[in-house]
């Protein structure tokens, strides 16, 4: 006989590198069980970052198939699964054939740069050549980050996706819109919505009415049928269908009543449901947020505005400021996969840990440009500095550092926009389990870090959301019921001078990486 634990709640947390499904009690906030899948990237071309929608889908599948049978291992009743929140990876781009159910072209990712001359032509058309000339409508800055300019290249370049669009088959969907609509159903009655949390990433959505914006979508020109229906981040979107690849029907009828964009719902999960109250998240990137409560502040200080959450349709929406970093996460595996100089992230870890220092070598990882606070799309990545006695334990070491400059540098502007200094930083996700990563960001933002010890912050924001529901009710957000989180903290060890001037070296090299890529190279061609 199962054991009954009470009222469960799923999450399904697709990111840029894996897909997870984890499941946690509606009661305790207790994570039971999980199933982690990596995702592949592909890199047809220079600055061109894909994945498989499909082979996206079928890492969901099976995440939930695996956890279910661990559960069921662990005597653990399923049937008590009241609820499933989905959280995913923002911006990433995907157009599909409503009638097959097929995607017509690989999501592009939203660190993905082809998009840089598609630009480059928004950009003459705009007077002065303001690349914040939405900002007020949207909170966002013109780049090749945002979903809306890697849907207008689609239609561009890719002809089955003009045809489809003609042919009104087409639909357009971020990763959260692509799941949902296929774990309801599909082609067979799929629900095609998204969240206020997403569509406030496309730059097609005004972030004040909550809707679609016309003016928008012409200036992208920009069909606003192939547009999901935009909901909130709490309530029954659908119900969960058999899956078609497996036998054991887990999970159908259950309700996706939950959909957040990764870093808002991080945000949740780390229970900033205050305004002023802020979460760093260290994933592939990174991403500083800020609840700026029921109003929008828009920064002076390269910082975008975002909608935090709407916990239920007739629920205000929140706000937030956001300081984004493409690099974060994604530079540790490029020492992996690229220059192999470790087999494991751990491995980078204890390289790093061997020297304590980076001997004077700084690493400006703008793979992808620079993003928030420069948002500099020519930049390119640098390693300066280097000696004869420099070697890949320096490197690595520098490697870590760079993702605690860059995060000094957003919370340098978020402290400026909101007039108050953090006292101190919480943070989450994958990097966090780094301890030197973790001494090393205290000690560069001269404040102490505060890590919650269950790290799956991104998920347990989905899973709340999902059980908040109205017509679930497992989960209550009431600030009295929520569980006060255990924390891990990490004080700074070295004085505030020495971390100065090591953070002034950075600046410099920052300056050092950016203007190296014109949007008129070679690299901008059409897809083969």
């Amino acid at each position: 006989m199962a054991a009954s634990l009470g009222p469960l709640v799923g999450a399904i947390d697709q990111g840029t590198s894996s897909t997870r499904f984890l499941v946690f009690n509606a009661e305790t906030a207790e994570l039971l069980s999980h199933h982690q899948v990596e995702i592949k990237q592909e890199f047809p071309r220079e600055g061109w970052v894909e994945q498989d929608p499909k082979e996206i889908l079928n890492s969901v599948y099976e995440c939930v198939e695996r956890t279910c049978e661990k559960m069921n291992e662990l005597n653990i009743d399923i049937a008590n699964i009241r609820a499933i929140g989905v959280t995913n990876q923002r911006e990433t781009t995907v157009v599909w054939d409503k009638t097959t159910g097929e995607p017509l072209y690989n999501a592009i990712v939203w660190l993905d740069l082809r998009t840089q001359s598609t630009v480059e032509r928004l950009l003459k058309r705009i007077p002065g050549r303001n690349k914040t000339f939405s900002k007020f409508k949207t909170g966002l800055p013109l780049s090749t980050y945002f979903s809306a300019v890697k849907l207008r290249w689609l239609l561009d370049n890719v002809e089955e996706i003009r045809k489809a669009v003609e042919d009104g088959r087409a639909m357009f969907g971020t990763i959260d819109s692509w799941l949902i609509w296929s774990l309801t159903g599909g082609t067979n009655g799929g629900i095609h919505c998204t969240d206020v949390t997403n569509a406030s990433r496309t730059m097609l959505f005004n972030i004040h009415s909550l809707e679609w914006d016309p003016d928008l979508c012409k200036f992208f020109d920009i069909p606003m049928e192939i547009l999901p229906n935009v909901r909130s981040s709490s309530e029954i979107y659908g119900l969960m269908v058999r899956f078609p690849v497996f036998e054991s029907g887990a999970l159908t009828g259950v309700p996706i009543s939950g959909c957040l964009g990764d870093q808002h719902a991080a945000l949740v999960g780390q229970m900033c449901f205050q305004d002023g109250q802020a979460k760093n998240t260290y994933g592939t990137g990174c991403f500083l947020l800020c609840n700026t409560g029921q109003k929008s502040v828009f920064s002076e200080h390269g910082l975008i505005t975002t909608i935090a959450y709407k916990m239920g349709k007739d629920k205000p929406a929140f706000y937030a400021l956001e300081g984004s970093v493409a690099i974060a996460g994604a530079v540790v595996r490029w020492l992996r996969d690229n220059l192999g100089i470790a087999k494991t992230s751990q491995e980078v870890e204890k390289l790093a840990a061997e020297v304590g220092t980076s001997y004077g070598c700084y690493f400006v990882p703008a793979f992808s440009g620079l993003y928030a606070p420069y948002w500099e799309p020519s930049a390119r990545g640098i390693i300066c500095g280097l000696t004869q006695f420099t070697n890949k334990n320096h490197i690595a070491f520098a490697a870590l550092e760079a993702v605690c400059f860059q995060t000094r540098e957003i919370l340098d502007a978020m402290n400026k926009d909101c007039g108050i200094p953090l006292s101190q930083l919480q943070v989450d996700g994958g990097m966090t389990n780094n301890k030197i990563l973790m001494q090393l960001q205290s000690d560069i933002l001269c404040i102490p870090v505060v890590k919650p010890s269950m790290p799956e912050t991104t998920a347990l924001g989905a899973a709340m959301a999902a059980g908040a529901a109205e017509g679930v009710e497992v989960w209550s957000l009431n600030p009295g019921d929520l569980t006060a989180v255990t924390c891990e903290r990490f004080e700074p060890q070295i004085n505030p001078e020495e971390s100065e001037y090591r953070y002034a070296r950075w600046k410099k090299a920052v300056m050092k990486s950016m203007g190296w890529e014109s949007s008129e190279g070679p690299s901008n061609g059409k897809p083969k």
